[in-house]
């Protein structure tokens, strides 16, 4: 299963100068516990954002160009090589966790969507691709504890393709 797991604010946006336009401890907690011990798939400049591998996961970057990587970090250069993966092992869920072109390219493919949505407005330069709503299913919601150090309201939910 490919799964896309992402944060965005009320206006789609997901991304600000390679960061995250926001700090949410308790979306970091959920990311975290969502991907380890699974493969998390991610583009060039979100690894760089990231700036190592992350512990207990599979990570892998898919790239068009052959760049350099840390060890325990796996270069792949094509989509394909990612959906191959998919049909092979079906009970397996694959995380991909940005960035913006990556969203585009995998939502086709998506059966699930883990998303964490900040209902704020805030300033940034990367936004989650338009989804077609009937295709989707809100299948859990959750409101996020606000709180001193997480100081917006929030949801977890998860939709699941029709």
């Amino acid at each position: 299963m490919i799964s896309l797991l992402f944060a965005m604010d009320r206006n789609r946006l997901i991304g600000a100068n390679n960061d995250l336009p926001w700090y949410l401890p308790n979306d970091l907690k959920f990311f975290k516990e969502k991907t380890t011990g699974n493969t998390i798939i991610m583009g060039r400049k979100t690894f760089d954002s990231i700036g190592k591998a992350l512990p207990n996961r599979r990570n892998v970057v898919l790239s068009r160009n052959n760049i350099s990587l840390p060890d325990h970090v796996e270069l792949v250069n094509d989509i394909s090589t990612i959906l191959e993966w998919e049909k092979a092992n079906p009970t397996e869920e694959y995380f991909v966790i940005g960035g913006g072109v990556l969203f585009e390219h995998f939502l086709p493919h998506a059966d699930r969507m883990y998303v964490t949505f900040i209902d704020e407005a805030f300033d940034g330069d990367v936004y989650f691709p338009v989804i077609v709503e009937t295709e989707w299913q809100e299948t859990a919601k959750v409101k996020g504890i606000r709180d001193e150090k997480n100081p917006y309201d929030y949801y977890f939910i998860q939709y699941d393709r029709i």
